[in-house]
C-alpha cells in the first residue's frame, strides 16, 4: 500500500514540475504515472552503473556532474513516453532537480501522516 502511495505522489509531483518547468510536458495524470514509474526503473537500475562509471569526473566536479547524469535520464525518460515530454537538456536538469524535492517533499509529509 506504501508503494502504491509513493507512485502517485511521485505522479503529482511530476506534473508539478511540468507547470513549473515551461520545456517538460505531461500530457495527463496517467501519462505522469507512467513516467514516474519508468523514472523510478530508470534511477533503480541504469543511475547506479552511471554514477560508476563516471566516478572519476564525479570527483573532478565535486559532485556536480550527477546532475548532468540526471537531468540525462529525465530526457531519456521523456524521450521513451509520448505523453511525458522533456524539450532539450537544461529543461531536463532543471527538471529532475525540480522532481527531486517535490518526492522528497511529498514522501515526507505522507510518513508524517502515516505514522498518526
Amino acid at each position: 500500500m506504501k508503494l502504491l502511495i509513493i507512485w502517485v505522489l511521485n505522479a503529482m509531483a511530476l506534473i508539478a514540475v511540468a507547470n513549473f518547468v515551461p520545456g517538460i510536458h505531461v500530457d495527463g495524470f496517467l501519462a505522469a504515472l507512467v513516467a514516474a514509474f519508468l523514472l523510478g526503473l530508470v534511477n533503480t537500475l541504469i543511475r547506479p552503473l552511471l554514477l560508476l562509471l563516471t566516478l572519476p569526473v564525479t570527483l573532478l566536479t565535486l559532485g556536480l556532474f550527477i546532475f548532468m547524469i540526471n537531468g540525462l535520464l529525465f530526457l531519456l525518460v521523456g524521450s521513451i513516453l509520448r505523453g511525458f515530454i522533456v524539450d532539450s537538456f537544461w529543461p531536463g536538469v532543471l527538471g529532475a532537480l525540480l522532481y527531486s524535492l517535490f518526492t522528497w517533499a511529498l514522501s515526507s509529509a505522507a510518513s508524517q501522516l502515516m505514522r498518526k
